[in-house]
């Protein structure tokens, strides 16, 4: 197998500017919880493994429930969230899998529901952030794990 292009060394610049949006993303009002299952679900659709196991360890370091990242994949039959939660994972996979029509008006009130237009706008940062990590890691094929050691992610105790 050859080796995949490294992004932070390639074009550090750019991989610092999407750096920085997930900084500001982290700043906003999204509770760091969903945050986490936001992260997790687009992972998950998109096929990112690298992302995928770095966001559940850091989920589980913030003290997510293992049992509620467990059913995250079927989170519409689940009880273990709320409906808040699932307006924001509704969101999240019509802006991961985006069908022909974009979100629909029902689609945009349900969610608007439980968020308001500041947090909307959040949560939709936050989706295009982990979409766009989710590419490049998707690209390079970095090795799940791999930076566990310089992120602190050994003490999630997950092998």
């Amino acid at each position: 197998m050859s080796t995949r292009v490294n992004h932070h060394k390639a074009t550090p610049a750019l991989a610092k500017a999407l750096s920085d949006l997930s900084m500001a993303v982290s700043q906003t009002s999204i509770d760091p919880a969903l945050k986490h299952l936001i992260d997790i679900r687009v992972s998950q659709l998109n096929g990112c493994t690298f992302c995928l196991d770095m966001h559940a360890k850091e989920a589980k370091i913030a003290g997510e429930r293992e049992l509620r990242l467990y059913h995250l994949t079927a989170w519409r039959e689940s009880p273990l969230f709320s409906a808040r939660e699932k307006a924001a994972l509704a969101f999240t996979e019509a802006l991961t899998q985006i069908g022909p029509h974009g979100v629909s008006d029902v689609l945009y009130r349900s969610v608007a529901e439980h968020y308001s237009e500041i947090e909307i706008s959040e949560l939709n940062f936050a989706i295009v952030a982990i979409n766009a990590w989710n590419r490049l890691g998707i690209t390079s094929r970095m090795e799940p794990g791999a930076l566990d050691g310089a992120y602190g992610l050994n003490k999630a105790n997950l092998e």
